[in-house]
């Protein structure tokens, strides 16, 4: 202690090389602070890239006669083109609705996803058209709107192939299909059951309420897919409603229609066009997340001390503060400093405790006791009055060095 305050008239240098005191963290430490954020991530990703290309290859192409997938109906196209009818396609209600007249069926691939406002817009035009009027698995959100007097069985057929059962000449030609999925009821007079599920059908034809027209509601796709037509009846069934007349005009719903996004109140919301598959991935990611935090909050053990970007030797320290002592002129704050150093040092060797040792009428009695010969005034050593001088300080500090040395030999 002495040393460095006599040191005060050195030049503030350390013997010691620093080492560079930059908190800047290095690269090794910027990888393993986020290594787990990375990989967790990487994980996401691949998962997310794998199971993209395993459900990109399951519909691809759904109902679309321009697609050979096993999924699309380009075989129904072809087969259709062979006895002299045309297919066009379309992708917008108002495309639709021009093309309606007693000459074309009209098929709706997938009805479910057309907004109130389109099923109106494409009910009205096909009303009194006089053509035919196909609707692909309608579901309980289109088949009334789009088939007036046609309601959707609340459960589904549990068999897919089924016989015709009715006298529709069509059904009964083609036999066995296909058609088992959503079943159907109409109290309308003149309509055709088909192929029946514990007394539900899933084929019905309405027809329209003037004119040649009408309308049919199919429960189940699968006898337009491409991978399903050789098989009972699909292809059969499948020519002979579509080639009623000269021209199909095949309509596949797109969400870059004009009309999907026309103002009608009863039209669905944003979350009402996001497959479920995608909210539940939303709602697995968020709790993904939650786990993460939880996990990364989480303590385990005591706290695990940071290592420090620079260390300092406790000299360094001392004659620092021993040269901003000397620079403001503090000798009483120094002498203090030394005297409370000592007599802490000093009070677990006289046997007082350390609450007592800034006492002078318990400390220093014990340390007179402490002393073979003390020939030394102890109460201006230990609590006098600050030295008014440099050299005065200095010779505090060595009187109070030479008493620690003299009680710990005593």
């Amino acid at each position: 202690m002495s040393d460095g305050i006599s040191d005060g008239t050195s030049d503030g240098t350390s013997d010691g090389t620093h080492k560079g005191t930059s908190t800047t963290p290095t690269p090794r430490q910027i990888w393993t602070r986020t290594r787990g954020i990375a990989l967790a991530l990487a994980l996401l990703l691949v998962a997310g890239v794998a199971i993209a290309a395993v459900r990109s290859n399951e519909k691809h192409g759904t109902l679309d006669p321009r697609s050979a997938d096993q999924y699309g109906s380009r075989a129904v196209a072809e087969l259709l083109a062979a006895r002299g009818v045309d297919t066009r396609v379309v992708t917008t209600t108002a495309e639709a609705r021009a093309a309606t007249d007693r000459d074309t069926t009209l098929l709706v691939a997938a009805p479910d996803l057309l907004t109130r406002h389109q099923q109106d817009q494409l009910q009205a035009a096909t009303a009194d058209s006089g053509g035919r009027t196909l609707l692909v698995a309608p579901g309980p959100a289109s088949a009334e709107h789009l088939a007036p007097g046609v309601a959707v069985d609340s459960t589904p057929s549990i068999d897919t192939t089924l016989a015709p059962d009715c006298l529709l000449p069509a059904a009964r030609r083609a036999g066995t299909a296909d058609t088992g999925g959503y079943r159907y009821d109409t109290t309308l007079t003149g309509a055709d059951a088909c192929y029946p599920s514990d007394g539900a059908p899933t084929l019905l034809r309405t027809p329209a309420t003037t004119g040649d027209g009408d309308t049919v509601v199919l429960g189940s796709p699968d006898i337009l897919f491409n991978d399903r037509l050789d098989e009972h009846g699909n292809a059969s069934l499948a020519l002979q409603l579509l080639g009623t007349r000269p021209h199909v005009v095949w309509y596949l719903p797109s969400l870059s229609d004009e009309a999907a996004s026309a103002n009608d109140a009863n039209d669905r919301g944003f979350f009402d066009l996001i497959p479920s598959g995608w909210l539940w991935g939303t709602l697995q990611l968020f709790v993904a997340a939650a786990l993460a935090a939880l996990w990364r909050a989480r303590r385990l053990g005591p706290l695990v001390p940071e290592r420090l970007p620079v260390a300092i030797r406790a000299s360094e320290t001392v004659e620092g503060r021993a040269r901003l002592y000397r620079k403001a002129n503090a000798r009483d704050r120094a002498a203090t400093a030394l005297r409370i150093s000592t007599r802490t040092t000093l009070a677990p060797l006289i046997g007082v405790p350390p609450s007592q040792a800034h006492t002078p009428e318990t400390f220093l009695p014990a340390l007179a006791r402490q002393l073979p010969t003390p020939n030394q005034d102890l109460h201006t050593l230990l609590f006098g009055p600050p030295p008014a001088t440099d050299a005065a300080l200095i010779a505090l500090a060595d009187h109070l060095d030479a008493l620690k040395r003299e009680v710990r030999h005593s």
